[in-house]
């Protein structure tokens, strides 16, 4: 009990579980779903388009935003959704050894995202909390560093352990309910230690107490959220930045794991859990540090070009992988590089969500505008299936491309001219 009442900790004690706990239920939920149901046998356009539903919570959050930044506090958010997320991965874990599974994993994945959505509204409105501006653009790599790790860690590490049960035991089914099990107690282990770890910021308290005094509506916030200067730009970019990943994230895996008959690399399940697990992390969470280190000592503006062009660069990689078909050995350098690449760009993109997001209501500010980057994402991925089908992992991946540039033309009229 001793242990709640200190009102601030060194940010490395709670920042990487606070994150890591962030990205694992959404790696879980958007990517790892997505080669669960390849290794059981549902086909590439039925999983694109029922697991792109799967982003509908990270949408339609701003919904409950407000709900979430009035009543009790971020800390106590932050226990009880990390609870839930723990029961909904060994309901999930349950359901794979059912003839039903697909709708049954597909339903509780679904709770699950809508736990994580919440989650999210509350660790971002505590690390505004609890940090002071400076520490927030200095600490924003190390944050995505570990939110990054959190999805290497489930796409590579829990997906090679999936791929090493399927090859001791034969039985995918098993193999994976045995991963998901073990994501449940990532998360109950979570909850204890984030009782006794995370601080009791000042902030925390008096901005709830604050909040419910002025009786803060939905409207209000909404309202204030598009009187910001330059809102449309703001919209467009938040909107399409990632549009491009958004139709590579959903194919990536099935590209992967595809026999090279049916333009695949033909990797196997140990192989995609390593490609991600080893080389991706370490790149990934060096870039995530590197972005936030580089904001913080040379300014938002003269970054974000740099950064951007970093970040999209490397889909290019994807093009000649499809084309030349390499083998392990190749697949691995470039994968590094592209997740360096994209752990500085999205760095940017995080670092400008966090400084739009303005004035007392903050913590919906920013669930509004991860809500809206959520819809930018589930809306491409809905499609991306079947015109992968249509066209072919070549010509796919050069329409990835070609998605990148609507946001790259947003950001000379972003208002950032004091960032």
């Amino acid at each position: 009990m001793k242990n709640q009442a200190v009102a601030s900790r060194n940010p490395w004690s709670f920042l990487p579980t606070l994150y890591f706990a962030e990205g694992l239920p959404y790696v879980l939920i958007n990517t790892v779903s997505v080669i669960l149901y390849k290794r059981m046998g549902i086909d590439n356009a039925h999983i694109a388009f029922w697991t792109s539903w799967l982003y509908l919570p990270w949408v339609i959050k701003m919904f409950w935003g407000p709900f979430v930044d009035v009543y009790s506090t971020k800390r106590r958010w932050i226990l009880s959704t990390q609870a839930a997320m723990s029961l909904c991965m060994f309901a999930v874990a349950f359901s794979l050894r059912s003839e039903s599974f697909f709708a049954l994993s597909l339903s509780a994945f679904f709770a699950g995202a809508f736990i994580s959505a919440t989650y999210d509204i509350a660790a971002d409105g505590f690390y505004m909390l609890a940090l002071s501006e400076k520490d927030q653009a200095l600490f924003v790599g190390l944050r995505a560093g570990f939110y990054r790790l959190a999805m290497i860690f489930g796409s590579g590490f829990l997906v090679y352990a999936a791929g090493m049960l399927e090859t001791s035991t034969n039985d995918i089914a098993r193999s994976w309910s045995a991963v998901m099990a073990a994501s449940g107690l990532i998360f109950a282990s979570a909850v204890i230690y984030h009782k006794f770890l995370l601080p009791v910021p000042a902030a925390d308290g008096a901005r709830t107490a604050k909040e419910k005094s002025d009786g803060a509506s939905f409207a209000e916030v909404i309202r204030s959220y598009f009187r910001q200067e330059k809102i449309g730009v703001t919209l467009a970019f938040i909107l399409c930045y990632r549009l491009g990943e958004a139709m590579l994230l959903k194919l990536v895996t099935p590209f992967l794991l595809d026999a090279k008959a049916s333009g695949g690399l033909g990797l196997t399940t140990k192989e995609v859990g390593l490609v991600y697990g080893t080389v991706g992390v370490i790149c990934l969470v060096s870039g995530g540090i590197l972005g936030g280190w580089l904001i913080s000592r040379f300014g938002f503006k003269r970054c974000v070009w740099p950064m951007v062009i970093t970040m999209h660069l490397p889909d290019l990689f994807f093009v000649y992988m499809a084309y030349a078909l390499p083998g392990t050995g190749l697949v691995y350098p470039l994968v590094a590089l592209e997740q360096f690449g994209y752990g500085l760009g999205f760095t940017v993109f995080t670092v400008y969500l966090m400084y739009s997001a303005n004035g007392r209501y903050k913590t919906s500010h920013y669930a509004i505008s991860t809500g809206i980057m959520a819809l930018g994402m589930m809306l491409p991925g809905f499609a991306s299936g079947w015109v992968q089908q249509a066209v072919g992992y070549p010509a796919f991946f050069i329409i990835v491309c070609v998605m990148t540039i609507p946001g790259m033309l947003t950001i000379p009229f972003l208002p950032i001219e004091k960032k």
